[in-house]
Formats: structure tokens, C-alpha cells, sequence
């Protein structure tokens, strides 16, 4: 009996277990799920297409879309320690988002309270060592960043960190398969902005030249007529 009792128990302990990785899904951070198009990530922020940056357009798209829902969400409780998510985008698709908490709001907070708190929602985390997380392209924070935790699967990632420049903690989520396109389109654009911007220049100082001979040249008329020597 007391077998019985010990295999039913672990039976039930493992299927719970089961259900537990089952139900946790890395692709999604609150209503936002990575994958997700830029319509609909600006209509879920309550955010105006407009405000999107385009950060490359060549050989692929990169967008980004600051969310900063107690400016954007009336309602969003001020308890709520989310300062703000940077969706990234490659060719319309969400491949990245930075969440950053507020630092009044986790004051005093230690990694292992961090931890805890998002293992609630996501399971078990792993501790990677000497992983970094790169920034291209917000100003913010450094380049890289240690990832104190993680939570992933095959497809998806999650991991905390907190700014080596300020008392911040943060989330970065990303795609296993669109994050490394999408790196590799934005070194792709940086080569090519570095190899054009000579040109670029040129064109620049033409164009700057020629507006100004046009100026001049319309208030030539005026000028001419006005004067009296």
C-alpha cells in the first residue's frame, strides 16, 4: 500500500509538473507576444503607427515602438512597476522587446527577489554564465549587459538583467529565429551606412549649396528693385 501511495503521489507530482511547463509560454510578455505584427502591437499599446522609428530599411526592415503604458493607459494602476517596453520589429514582425521596470518600484528589491517573482509566472530559471545581451540600438544602456536569469525554450527567451549604469532591472524577450536575422540585417546596415557615408556627405553639402543659390536667386528680384543706392 504505502508503494501504491508513493507511485500515485509521484505520478500526480509529475503530471503537475507536465502541465506546469505545458502552460508556460516564452513567446509572450503581458498581452504581447513576439511574432506579432506591428499593427497589432501598436493597437494592444494603444500607440499611433506614426510614432514607430525606422531604424534601417535595407537589406531588411528594423522598427522600433517605445511603450510607456502610465502615459499611454489611464487606467494602468500605479502600482504597475513597468516603465516602458522597446518593441523591436523585423519586417514588420516583433522580434525583440526590452521591458524596463521602474526603479521606485522595485527599490530595494535584491536578483534573487527578481528572480523569484518572474519564476512565478514562467518556472525554473537557469543561471547562464558570462552571457551578455546587446543593445544596438537603444542609447540608454550599455551594449552588453549580464544576464543574472533565464527562462526559455527552443524557440523563445526570456532573461533578466539589471543596467550596470543604473539601479534598473529589466527584461530582455526575444526570438530565436527572427533575433539572429535581425542582427545580422542591422551589421548589414551599419557596413553599407559606413561605406556610403562619404557620399552621403557630398550629397549632402551639394544639396545644402544648391538651396541656398535658390534662395538667393528668389530674393534677387526683390532685392534688385527694392534698392536705391
Amino acid at each position: 500500500m504505502f508503494n501504491i501511495r508513493n507511485l500515485t503521489s509521484s505520478f500526480l507530482c509529475a503530471m503537475l509538473w507536465i502541465t506546469l511547463i505545458h502552460a508556460q509560454d516564452f513567446s509572450k510578455y503581458r498581452e504581447f507576444q513576439l511574432g506579432m505584427n506591428l499593427t497589432a502591437t501598436a493597437k494592444q499599446a494603444h500607440l499611433e503607427l506614426s510614432e514607430t522609428r525606422v531604424l534601417h530599411q535595407r537589406p531588411a526592415l528594423i522598427q522600433e515602438l517605445e511603450w510607456r503604458p502610465h502615459f499611454a493607459l489611464a487606467s494602468t494602476p500605479e502600482a504597475d512597476p513597468l516603465k516602458e517596453v522597446l518593441f523591436s520589429f523585423y519586417n514588420g514582425e516583433l522580434f525583440r522587446m526590452m521591458v524596463v521596470y521602474d526603479h521606485y518600484k522595485t527599490e530595494g528589491m535584491t536578483v534573487e527577489d527578481m528572480i523569484e517573482a518572474i519564476s512565478a509566472k514562467y518556472g525554473l530559471a537557469s543561471r547562464p554564465v558570462k552571457q551578455v545581451l546587446l543593445f544596438p540600438s537603444f542609447e540608454i544602456y550599455n551594449d552588453s549587459e549580464k544576464v543574472l536569469a533565464c527562462w526559455e525554450d527552443s524557440q523563445y527567451s526570456l532573461s533578466l538583467f539589471r543596467s550596470s549604469s543604473q539601479p534598473i532591472f529589466g527584461i530582455l524577450a526575444f526570438s530565436k529565429r527572427l533575433e539572429p536575422l535581425a542582427r545580422s540585417a542591422i551589421t548589414e546596415a551599419n557596413r553599407l551606412d559606413e561605406l556610403e557615408a562619404p557620399q552621403r556627405e557630398i550629397d549632402s553639402l551639394k544639396k545644402e549649396a544648391e538651396e541656398e543659390r535658390a534662395a538667393l536667386e528668389k530674393a534677387r528680384p526683390a532685392s534688385k528693385a527694392n534698392f536705391r543706392p
